[in-house]
């Protein structure tokens, strides 16, 4: 076996520098006749192409900033702007930026070119685990730039079934298509393929087991992470309301397992299909929040206080394009945002108090949350500092000190699970249990 690794820079992420180890053979399996061959794609090469322009753009715009944040001190003018340099200097920055540009329109058209011969559509490999989980990483980092910037790696949203993509026109079989529809949602730079959770060597299916034991068909989200929560919302929305209108058996309920980020896209979808009318939201009936960041994220918190510290000292400032690469979808999760006022004209990586609008749990709907904390037994402290790793406590239940802005959830309708983290929400069987008791009222 041979081995391919792939690094996420941490300082992409904000944290520490992860690496997916893929395991190839290395003897190629002689393929079946009618398989494809092939693990790349000409698009993918495309796609690389143009993120390594981009990085390439960016790395010199923070070099030229660096530079020019030296001559500052020495009292030489800048250029059009205060991280730009300027005379023979500023020069050579322009042109290497040109350059950089014009490889890369270069380089795009000609693999646009070969695409169509080196990449004929039945030689192309069904998505494997291993690429869908580095375009989700991808794609909740950097979604909004992909989309931004037409990159192909950016993923469409789309509802799922047994791994397959739905379409209008070939949904599941009637034999096999009941009344009773459970939608799962997955969570920041996550896809649909938490189905596949492992816990203690075995695996466990979240949406499997739970329609066997309550009747429901599973359906999973596929989307870009990295977009703005309400923009997805808004997507989802259109996406039920065709799932609704086109099943194949009447439509009993719907109920809805989302999880972190997932839990804002739910509220965001209906709140905009009660704005415009749409059928779906008559026929939800349950929706269990997992580790949803109701009032945000400790983390997303921080890292727009790095902003402005990095960009109160000369030196530093240039770097925090580096901590600006993160995507919309991320800074939606500093308070919670789920609708278009609560970002649209405003500098996101600009500090600014909780000024969203308020949105309250959808009337009607039976709405259930589970919060974990990593802390043996519930205290003010670790409520706030520790939450699940991830999410605070507070934000994960609703509370807020706002008494305007606090969701209320009953008291029957709420769980904490102590020692436990926020990715382990996904595979413990405490969580399977007592959604199964939730849904089973």
């Amino acid at each position: 076996m041979s081995e391919l690794t792939l690094g996420i820079p941490g300082d992409l992420v904000g944290g520490p520098k992860y690496a997916l180890h893929l395991h190839m053979p290395s003897n190629p399996i002689t393929p079946s006749p009618g398989r494809p061959t092939k693990s790349l794609r000409a698009s993918d090469f495309r796609a690389i192409a143009q993120l390594a322009v981009q990085a390439t753009e960016g790395v010199t715009r923070i070099t030229e900033g660096v530079h020019q944040s030296v001559l500052g001190t020495m009292g030489i003018p800048a250029g059009n702007s205060p991280e730009q340099t300027g005379c023979i200097t500023g020069l050579v920055y322009r042109n290497v930026q040109y350059i950089t540009r014009l490889a890369g329109r270069s380089l795009d058209t000609l693999l646009a070119a070969l695409q169509p011969l080196l990449d004929p559509a039945e030689d192309v490999l069904p998505e494997s685990p291993q690429r869908e989980a580095v375009l989700a990483a991808l794609n909740g980092v950097i979604g909004d730039r992909l989309v931004a910037s037409n990159n192909s790696f950016a993923t469409p949203m789309t509802i799922r079934y047994k791994d397959e993509t739905l379409n209008w026109e070939s949904l599941p079989p009637m034999s096999e298509a009941s009344g009773k529809i459970m939608l799962l949602v997955h969570g920041l730079c996550m896809n649909d393929l938490w189905r596949h959770a492992q816990h203690k060597g075995h695996e466990l299916e979240h949406g499997d087991s739970l329609a066997s034991a309550l009747g429901y068909t599973p359906v999973y989200l596929h989307y870009n992470s990295g977009l703005h929560t309400s923009l997805n919302g808004r997507e989802l929305s259109a996406q039920l309301e065709q799932l609704v209108r086109h099943w194949p058996t009447p439509v009993e309920e719907l109920s809805v397992v989302a999880y972190s980020m997932g839990g804002l896209l739910t509220r965001s979808a209906f709140h905009y299909a009660k704005v415009e009318n749409l059928h779906w939201p008559s026929h939800l009936k349950n929706i269990v929040f997992l580790g949803t960041p109701h009032h945000g994220t400790s983390l997303e918190q921080l890292g727009n206080w790095l902003d402005e510290f990095l960009g109160s000292i000369p030196y530093t400032r240039p770097f925090t394009r580096l901590a600006q690469l993160r995507s919309a979808g991320i800074t939606d999760l500093r308070y919670g945002h789920v609708l278009d006022e609560d970002w649209h004209g405003h500098d996101r990586f600009h500090r600014r108090p909780d000024s969203r609008q308020l949105v309250a749990l959808p009337e009607g709907v039976a709405c259930y949350t589970v919060a974990a904390s990593l802390a043996d037994r519930r205290s003010t402290l670790s409520n706030r500092l520790l939450g699940d790793g991830l999410v605070p406590l507070h934000s994960a239940l609703g509370h807020h000190e706002k008494a305007q802005r606090k969701l209320l959830f009953a008291n029957e309708s709420h769980r904490i699970i102590y020692k436990m983290n926020h990715m382990e929400l996904l595979h413990s069987p405490k969580v399977i249990r007592q959604i199964k008791r939730w849904l089973s009222i």
